[in-house]
This record gives C-alpha cells, structure tokens and sequence, in this order.
C-alpha cells in the first residue's frame, strides 16, 4: 500500500465512545478526541483515552498508531470547570487515574505519532508528549500554563517534558507558564516536524506508514528498551537492552530478517510478528 492510499484509505470505526473514536487507516489506528470546541480533557475523556490505548496496543492489524485532535485544535487542557472544586483528596485520586491514562498512552506498543493542531496546552501537551513522535502544524500554540492556575503540571509534565527538552528549558516552559510557537518547540526538539496546518493529519499518516509491515516485535523492544532506560543509570540500562536484544534471537522476525539479509541484501524481509 503507498503511503497516499494509506492516507486516504477508507476508515473503518474499531471504537466509538462520547469523546473518543478509533478508526483504522489501512494499518495505522488514529485515535480522534472529540469534545469540541476546546477537547477539554474531562475526567470521562481520560478513561476513554486508557480503552482507545488499551485496545490498539498490541493489537495484530495495527502498525502504528496516530493521536489526533481535529483540525482546530489538539487539547486544551483539563477540564478547569471539573477540578476547580476538588479537595486534596478528591484530586489525590483523580490525579492517580489521569497519570494511569496517559501512562497507557506511553505504553502503547507500537510507534506512536500525536498531530498537533491550533492548541496543545497544559494535559493537551502531556498527552502529546506520551507520543513517540510529535507533528505541528506551524501555527499552533504549545505550553504547560498550570503554574497561573496556582497548580503544577499533573499528567506527567514534570517529568516527561525535561526528558525531552532538558531540565532547563523545561523549567523556563513551566516555571513561566507562556507559550511558545511550532518553530520554537522545533527548535528545541519538542516536535519532530512542522508542516502546513492542513497537511498535519496526512503527514502524521505518513509516518505511520513507515512501519507498515516492519519488524513489530523488535519495535517494540526498542520502544520498551529506550523509554524504560531513560529512567535508569547507564549500566541497569545497558542490561535491559542486552536482554531485550538477546530476546529477539527467539523470534521468527529475526530468523526472517538475518536470513534475508545474507540471501537478499538489507530491506528485502518481510516480517509476521512472531
């Protein structure tokens, strides 16, 4: 399938909730927010979004998976109206359930790609940065403005935006609470590519569409190899790619993709998954 047809292949609807629908796209799976006009993200959104992760990750028919908000506006944030009467332990819990939704983001297993129009502020941006990939639209807007709400980010801000940028821009981006333009977050490495706003959605398809057919299993433990040893010391994260790397040698994808390659030459295996 060329990357044009898998842009415009024909959607078929895997799940469809109040605030969330999943389509696939050929083999890509695209998880649209729909709570319009901002995708405030309620407390009801949230538990949509861990479902709509939970089914697609891992899921034999799907290759790579796309976040996408519409073409206004990624997500603006939490819902404000919802929290701004929590108490400590009501937001305790809630906090705990927010951070568990996203984190079902993050885990997906295969290549994740967020398309970012109009907004991605405050949860809007830590669900973008739960992608492996980012791509913006050049006019779009992004920053974490909790701290002029008297707050801090709580969906994984704090520690997954300085893993991405650095401690120090980090700090400028949360500490300031200001927004900062598509080229900016370019500049600084917090999205991959910035194209047309009417080109996001198809762009982000087509990076999908390089891992159609691709090793799934040895994606995977790239995925779980990086994002688990970015946590860790040097040598434990050495162990967990070394295991992760011998792991492989189980499967029937490295068999295909060796053998291949010594009868064939590089990029001619074709891979099962298994």
């Amino acid at each position: 399938m060329s990357e044009e047809s898998t842009a415009n292949a024909e959607p078929k609807e895997l799940l469809s909730r109040e605030f969330i629908q999943v389509e696939l796209r050929g083999t890509t799976a695209v998880i649209n927010l729909r709570r319009p006009p901002m995708n405030a993200l309620n407390i009801a959104m949230q538990n949509e979004i861990a479902e709509a992760a939970t089914l697609v990750s891992g899921h034999a028919g799907i290759d790579a998976v796309v976040l996408y908000g519409g073409e206004k506006v990624f997500a603006a944030g939490a819902d404000v109206k919802e929290m701004a009467n929590m108490t400590y332990t009501d937001m305790a819990h809630a906090a705990h359930k927010l951070q568990a939704a996203f984190e079902s983001v993050a885990k997906i297993s295969q290549p994740t790609i967020a398309a970012i129009t109009g907004f991605a502020l405050g949860g809007g941006l830590e669900l973008a940065m739960c992608a492996d990939f980012r791509v913006a639209g050049d006019n779009v807007k992004l920053g974490q403005p909790e701290i002029m709400l008297g707050i801090i980010p709580g969906a994984g801000g704090t520690q997954r935006l300085p893993r991405l940028i650095g401690q120090s821009r980090a700090k400028e981006l949360i500490f300031g609470g200001h927004m900062i333009s598509a080229q900016q977050a370019l500049d600084i490495g917090l999205v991959n590519q910035v194209v047309e706003p009417a080109q996001v959605l198809e762009t982000a398809l087509t990076w999908a569409q390089k891992f159609r057919g691709g090793p799934k299993i040895a994606l995977a433990a790239a995925k779980r190899a990086i994002d688990t040893g970015a946590n860790v010391d040097l040598k434990t994260g050495l162990t967990i790619e070394s295991t992760e790397f011998a792991a492989l040698f189980a499967t029937q994808d490295q068999k295909s993709g060796m053998n291949s390659f010594v009868k064939d030459g590089p990029g001619k295996a074709t891979f099962v998954g298994s």
